[in-house]
């Protein structure tokens, strides 16, 4: 689980660069979307699961 960690911290790391650089490329792509398979498959998924379901029921929550 540690090496899967280190991944996900490592891919997380490179596509936060990668926005930042202002151009997406196909291997900047790859690499996000083999953030969000290491994240669906850790540890962290359950909490971030929560929390998106959480602040989806608030937002659709909100009246105008």
């Amino acid at each position: 689980m540690v090496i899967s960690l280190s991944v996900v911290v490592l891919l997380l790391v490179l596509a936060w660069i990668f926005m930042r650089s202002g151009g997406l490329k196909f291997s900047h792509a790859l690499v996000c979307a083999l953030l969000g398979f290491y994240l669906a498959s850790s540890s962290m998924a359950a909490t971030i699961h929560d929390g998106l379901s959480a602040t989806a029921e608030v937002v659709s929550g909100l009246r105008p």
